[in-house]
């Protein structure tokens, strides 16, 4: 079986799993730009958690391998021919570079997360990686992996593991008590009926793990959808979550002259709900200045009783703390995409 530190050094081995750019998004989702095909280098590093700087030393010492896999740096009139196609329709999104701009496709994502070593979410790509490898060469080629198919494998490994185990070693347990002629090949037997047991057990382990991966994870692009909306349409998608976690009275005012407060509601127990929305881009983070102005209207106008501020993107420290000691409840963008996926946020159980 492939191992990681194989997978990090050797080109070959990385070629032959970059067609699985549906991984990026099964251990967290990829946003993209507009086009809805690239991201740039500060998304890259935001996707991985790390400074920007560690992907530049990356793309500059393995630039031949990346450019294969769609690493293009746009100048002049390509520069300009995207902006004005795609950044533009975002402008307060997505910075308007100068002299260039480096766009990366999914698939040279993938060629990071093989590469880059002091990440916690590149080591999760490679190791759902490795887990998909070891499927593909220990299941046969003519049984595909279909929904489903992995509890009925399941149950069959539980029944031929409890099989060998209480049945079959027993017998041979029996027989080399009994046997003095053949006792030496009974033994080699058993050992082998064993073994065989073990490699069911680790098989069965590996084939849980995996399943319980894709349950814990939020659907897949469910993120990149939010970030293609408008901010009218994300204040009335927060809304809409409220309203599943029983929310009554919720309304959306927008810019209705309510000073900072998007969406107002009551909680299923009564309680008064005032709502901030910002949409951002993912590489951006709320600020304390705009916390503090919603707490000041929430206290203003509102009873303050649950205060949600909604985001796309990280909170700066700062903000988080004057959050904290406001009595804000800080959606970030990782929270935001349990709640999508059908977490409950606990302040509205």
């Amino acid at each position: 079986m492939i191992n990681e530190s194989a997978l990090l050094e050797s080109k070959a081995l990385r070629d032959s799993a970059l067609d699985r750019t549906d991984v990026l998004d099964r251990v967290k989702t990829l946003s993209l730009l507009p086009d809805g095909m690239h991201v740039t280098t500060a998304m890259v590093a935001a996707y991985f958690k790390v400074a920007e700087r560690a992907i530049n030393r990356l793309a500059q010492r393995h630039r031949d391998e990346l450019t294969v896999n769609g690493l293009r740096i746009l100048r002049g009139e390509d520069l300009a021919r995207f902006k004005g196609d795609t950044l533009s329709l975002y402008p307060d999104s997505h910075p308007q570079p100068r002299s260039s701009l480096a766009l990366w496709s999914r698939r040279a994502v993938l060629n990071v997360a093989m590469l880059l070593r002091d990440s916690d979410v590149a080591r999760q790509v490679r190791t759902y990686l490795l887990d998909m490898e070891y499927l593909a060469r220990t299941r046969p080629v003519e049984e595909p992996v279909p929904s489903g198919v992995a509890s009925l494998d399941d149950r069959i490994d539980q029944r031929i593991t409890h099989v060998l185990g209480k049945t079959v070693v027993p017998m041979f347990n029996a027989l080399i008590e009994s046997s003095g002629e053949h006792r030496r090949e009974l033994i080699a037997l058993r050992a082998g009926v064993q073994s065989v047991e073990r490699r069911l057990r680790q098989h069965r382990a590996r084939l849980q793990r995996l399943e319980s991966h894709r349950e814990d994870r939020p659907l897949a692009g469910v993120m990149a959808a939010i970030d293609a909306m408008n901010g009218r349409e994300f204040e009335e998608y927060v809304a809409d979550l409220l309203r599943r976690d029983g929310c009554t009275d919720v309304v959306v005012r927008g810019s209705s002259g309510d000073r900072g407060v998007d969406i107002t509601g009551h909680t299923a127990d009564g309680r008064a709900v005032v709502v901030q929305c910002k949409r951002f881009a993912p590489y951006l983070s709320v600020t304390s200045p705009a916390v503090q102005k919603f707490i000041g209207a929430a206290k203003v106008l509102h009873s303050l009783e649950v205060a949600l501020f909604v985001a796309t993107c990280p909170f700066t420290r700062d903000a988080l703390n004057i959050a904290t000691d406001g009595g804000v409840i800080a959606v970030h963008r990782g929270l935001l995409e349990e709640w999508s996926a059908g977490a409950v946020l606990a302040v509205l159980e």
